[in-house]
């Protein structure tokens, strides 16, 4: 197994906790700090190291997996599997992520991050997601 992937999570967050890990899971997958093959801590240890209960962990994998990322089997854990670039996103998801984006943004900007930092910010992330 890899080493475990580091993940924080802010109870007090608006965004619900089982959430939280997904992301923080999936940016370690498309930033390819998890690479196929490689097996996730089982649910109850990230649990305990997390201080959540198992079910949203185990909620969070169950997600990953729906997306295709992981392959999830009693006994062995979740395993990594190689995912192909989705050629086009589909269109219903991607205006939701886009709103959500667009929530944050506003958020930092309310909060008086200037618009240059974000969009450097932004063009940082978008560069270390693509392939």
């Amino acid at each position: 197994m890899a080493a475990p992937p580091r993940i924080s999570i802010a109870p007090s967050s608006s965004i619900p906790v089982y959430r939280q890990i997904a992301n923080g899971l999936r940016q370690h997958l498309v930033e390819g700090r998890l690479k196929p093959g490689d097996l996730l801590p089982p649910v109850r240890q990230l649990a305990v190291d997390l201080g959540v209960h198992f079910n949203t962990v185990a909620l969070s994998y169950r997600s990953l997996a729906d997306e295709g990322w992981l392959d999830l089997r009693r006994r062995r854990g979740a395993l990594v599997l190689e995912r192909d670039t989705p050629v086009a996103p589909v269109r219903d998801h991607a205006d939701r992520l886009l709103r959500r984006l667009s929530e944050v943004t506003a958020e930092l900007r309310a909060a008086g991050v200037p618009s240059r930092k974000i969009a450097a910010a932004l063009r940082r992330l978008a560069e270390g997601v693509e392939p």
